[in-house]
């Protein structure tokens, strides 16, 4: 493919991403404005991200591995296909049941295209620099959707009503199939017979979304409740049985060989440890925001754009410089540095809290994920072979959702539970929720300190190449393995 039809790809598969992430950030705006007009109660309300966020994680590796055997172009139109035909839905919904449904089906279609996502890209930018710029413009779009969707969320809800949160996905969805079907690259897949495992599908699909439902569910039951522990349990056998199943099947879904890499299995290790801070980041924020300064839906959307511009500015200017310069893995490291400061000096905010002089430093300090997010996605695709980069990306895309899951569930459960602490001790509601704030922004700088402690152990140094350059990851080949 010409440099120009690439890029055309690129942008296909970027606007995709950013549909589907803007979509996860407009509905936690919206969400009052449907609980009212659809008779939400609060536990019936949080299916409305539940639903979507359980069908998501649990079907990106069997998605990916689908697309290494049917076609990832095939899979990527298919899932932009479902997703767009469920907005439609979703926007249209009058009932309760409706909506769930409709958020079930997008999730699902996510899943289908943001599983092979990565795998398009790295088969199509196989040049070092050329990858590591289309990565930092691929970490860009993501950075970007997740704060301009809170921005965009409030303008449609206050403007119009929620049903247009799910309607502004057409016209972007029906565009991005239309010019994908000439952009990307026709492949044909291994065929099923290469690797239809169905038993192994049926383990890994159920293990994750039993899984991921637990662990939503965790700040409405507790960690130590018998709901939790029974069905966390049950989810950690039917993964342990998969893992099994892949070491004996002819065919397996996920050949364990992808975990051989220790750039693959370090860089996803990484990640469930800093999207767990990043992610919580951008929701207790948010909710710190609201709850403790007063602001609106609209004004806390425009107070973190700094930090998505600081994030999309080094994903997509710096990073990409940084790594063909100093390696992936120094780059990732000086990522990590800069969220822990930023999370540390979170656990020191105020009641009455200044923007300029108490959170404008933080958004300027989250610039770290420019750096970060990159370089993560470069390592966890790098040693992946050519046929298994559906694989490899589903597989990363799955560590992604669980870090993020997780992160929101613990660290939302002990910003509760301090709350509840301090206000027993008599502290007022402000202060309690600061205090709870606090612990999780804490818990947030441990997790990186966790994350940087696995990247500097697990990811190898890069050995020099030629001219005393770092070497670059690499696609291997199925001839080289």
């Amino acid at each position: 493919m010409s440099f120009t039809s690439r890029r055309t790809a690129l942008v296909v598969l970027s606007t995709s991403a950013l549909m589907t992430i803007l979509d996860g950030s407009i509905v936690t705006v919206a969400m009052p404005a449907i609980q009212r007009d659809l008779g939400f109660s609060p536990a019936g309300l949080s299916w409305v991200v539940n639903a979507y966020l359980i069908a998501f994680g649990g079907l990106l590796l069997l998605a990916g591995r689908l697309g290494d055997l049917l076609g990832r172009k095939a899979m990527f139109l298919a899932g932009n296909a479902v997703f767009t035909a469920a907005s439609l839905l979703a926007g249209a919904a009058g009932s309760q049941e409706m909506l769930i449904a409709a958020r079930f089906l997008q999730g699902v279609g996510s899943a289908m295209a943001s599983a092979v996502v990565l795998g398009i890209l790295v088969t199509l930018f196989t040049e070092p620099r050329e990858r590591a710029k289309a990565i930092a413009v691929f970490s860009f779009t993501g950075a970007a959707g997740a704060s301009i969707g809170q921005v965009v969320g409030g303008v449609l809800t206050d403007v119009l009503d929620w049903h247009w949160i799910f309607f502004i996905n057409l016209p972007i969805g029906l565009a991005t199939i239309a010019v994908a079907l000439p952009a990307l690259p026709a492949d044909r897949g291994l065929g099923l017979r290469a690797g239809a495992d169905v038993a192994g599908a049926l383990l890994v699909t159920a293990g994750l979304m039993l899984g991921i439902y637990t662990v939503v569910k965790v700040e409405e039951h507790g960690w130590l409740a018998a709901h939790t522990l029974g069905l966390g349990a049950v989810s950690l056998a039917l993964l342990a049985a998969f893992v099994v199943r892949q070491a004996t099947a002819k065919n397996p879904l996920m050949p364990l060989r992808v975990l051989r890499s220790r750039s693959v299995a370090g860089a996803n290790a990484v990640q469930v440890l800093a999207l767990s801070a990043m992610f919580s980041f951008q929701i207790i924020v948010a909710l710190y925001m609201q709850k403790v300064l007063g602001y609106g839906a609209l004004d806390t959307g425009l107070a973190m754009l700094p930090a998505a511009v600081a994030i999309g500015t080094i994903s997509l200017f710096v990073s990409a410089r940084l790594s063909a310069r100093f390696g992936a893995r120094a780059v990732l490291l000086g990522g990590l540095v800069l969220l822990f400061a930023a999370m540390a000096w979170l656990t020191r905010i105020p009641v009455q809290a200044s923007y300029v002089t108490d959170l404008l430093p933080v958004m300027v300090l989250i610039a770290g994920g420019g750096l970060v997010l990159p370089t993560l996605t470069a390592l966890g695709m790098s040693g992946a072979r050519e046929d298994d980069a559906g694989l490899a990306s589903g597989l990363f895309n799955t560590t992604q959702q669980i870090g993020m899951a997780l992160g929101v569930a613990v660290l939302s459960t002990l910003a509760a539970s301090r709350t509840e602490a301090l206000r027993a001790g008599g502290a007022s509601d402000a202060a309690a929720l600061t205090g709870g704030y606090h612990l999780a922004f804490a818990t947030s700088a441990g997790l990186l300190v966790a994350a940087f402690a696995v990247a500097l152990i697990v990811l190898r140094r890069p050995k020099p190449g030629p001219g005393g350059s770092p070497a670059r990851p690499q696609i291997q080949h199925p001839t080289t393995v």
